[in-house]
């Protein structure tokens, strides 16, 4: 069995002796706990269409948390249909992936423009060495 390395804890910034996970022992009991918050107050009934901040607020719970435990589907959205956490790059909300639908069509354009900018630029180089090449022949001849 092969012992753990030292690191720094992604949250507290400790040293400590890493594992598996990327946080220190003391920071991984405050997520449980603060994981314990969420999961008793998305239980009760009158709290099930509460949005993201809303169950930060009565919680305490940082957005960004909250949105952590969404993803690794430790809260799940299908229950609370008002929870939904915000887009990477935009900070509409959304409620799976990393980006909206929104972003990723900017995204997709943006690569296709990036890539024919590259064909163009390709083949204008192509075209500059057929182009030296015709000239050496010609002087060549000459």
């Amino acid at each position: 069995m092969s012992m753990g390395k030292l690191a720094n804890c992604s949250r507290c910034d400790s040293l400590f002796v890493q594992a598996v996970r990327d946080i220190c022992p003391k920071c991984c009991e405050q997520v449980e706990q603060e994981y314990d918050k969420c999961a008793r107050f998305l239980r009760k009934r009158e709290n099930r269409g509460a949005n993201i901040h809303q169950v930060s607020e009565a919680t305490s719970v940082s957005v960004k948390q909250i949105t952590k435990f969404i993803k690794e589907g430790r809260i799940s959205v299908a229950g609370n249909p008002g929870l939904g956490y915000p887009c990477e790059r935009c900070g509409f909300m959304i409620r799976s992936g990393n980006i909206c639908d929104s972003c990723m069509q900017g995204l997709r354009y943006e690569i296709t423009q990036q890539a024919e900018v590259e064909q163009r630029l390709e083949q204008a180089e192509r075209d500059n060495l057929a182009q030296a090449a015709y000239r050496r022949k010609q002087n060549a001849d000459e």
